[in-house]
């Protein structure tokens, strides 16, 4: 017997990727360790590398020399995150989930998502809510753009 999580419907884009169900044990099956431990890294072009990597820095503490507040120094190189879940989603070609000029979209986990708002609209930076985005299940999201015109889904996951 397998054990199914639900598909969120807010999320249908994903759910048609994983399909309609997803096993997360399987009885008898000997877990194996994979060799991947997370993402290493983000790599994307850019017309203004620097002008970005600030704007980035600026707006969303994302980048080298960021990390979450409370832990160890920066690192001029590295983006310090902090642990937590990943959702790693191939959807398909003609998703109007983002603009269909753009092959990707960047989603990050937040705390705080109203203050992060706040600070964003007060930069002048606009802001895109949806009621039907947020669930009680996975949280809540915006949607923002970098000044390349990128898609950011910023996400809260819910409280545990």
């Amino acid at each position: 017997m397998h054990t199914v999580i639900p598909v969120n419907p807010v999320k249908q884009e994903a759910a048609d990727a994983l399909g309609e169900v997803r096993v997360t044990s399987r009885p008898g099956h000997k877990e194996t360790a994979m060799a991947v431990t997370g993402i290493g890294g983000i790599f994307f072009r850019a017309r203004d590398p620097k002008a970005l990597s600030e704007w980035y820095r600026t707006h969303l503490g994302v980048g080298a020399g960021c990390n979450p507040s409370g832990t160890i120094e920066p690192d001029d190189w590295y983006w310090r995150t902090a642990a937590g879940p990943v959702v790693f989603v191939p959807f398909r070609a003609d998703t109007d989930y983002w603009a269909a000029d753009k092959a990707w979209m960047l989603n990050l986990r937040v705390e705080g998502l109203d203050a992060l708002l706040t600070r964003l609209r007060d930069a002048g930076i606009a802001v895109e809510t949806r009621a039907d985005w947020d669930t009680p299940e996975t949280g809540r999201f915006a949607r923002i753009h970098d000044p390349e015109g990128n898609a950011i889904e910023l996400w809260e996951p819910p409280a545990d």
